[in-house]
């Protein structure tokens, strides 16, 4: 079975990469274009990684990662999370990392990064439910 990678992501450009980088027989990729639509979308369907942009155009992604690490849904608080942002000042990878994500990554993607962190929090996520 496929893994299921949800993409919070507002900007129909980043979407449209992430849907490029995906395309494969190897995910599912679920998207929403608000942190609301994200988090219901989480709650409803297992999810096996999310791909989370911080500034969106409700609630922002630090939002969205400490509901997803709160969530009675004990599958989906142990989600991996990866912030991809624009956002690169100092402290914001500090700031992404205490409100839940794993990992912090800036724009513009760097593809090959990404598919490799994907892959590796993925796979170790799918051999850890095994077990």
């Amino acid at each position: 079975m496929k893994p299921n990678i949800l993409c919070i992501e507002d900007h129909p450009d980043n979407m449209t990469l992430i849907r490029r980088i995906f395309q494969s027989d190897s995910y599912n990729l679920i998207e929403a274009k608000t942190g609301l639509q994200g988090l219901s979308i989480a709650e409803s369907q297992n999810v096996d990684l999310i791909l989370l942009d911080i500034n969106l155009p409700d609630i922002d992604g630090y939002e969205v990662a400490r509901r997803v690490r709160s969530s009675a849904r004990s599958p989906l608080a142990h989600t991996p999370i990866i912030a991809v942002t624009a956002n690169a000042l100092k402290g914001d990878a500090q700031k992404a990392r205490e409100a839940g994500c794993n990992m912090y990554m800036s724009k513009p993607i760097n593809i090959i990064e990404l598919l490799e962190t994907v892959e590796a929090l993925v796979w170790k996520e799918t051999r850890g439910n095994t077990q």
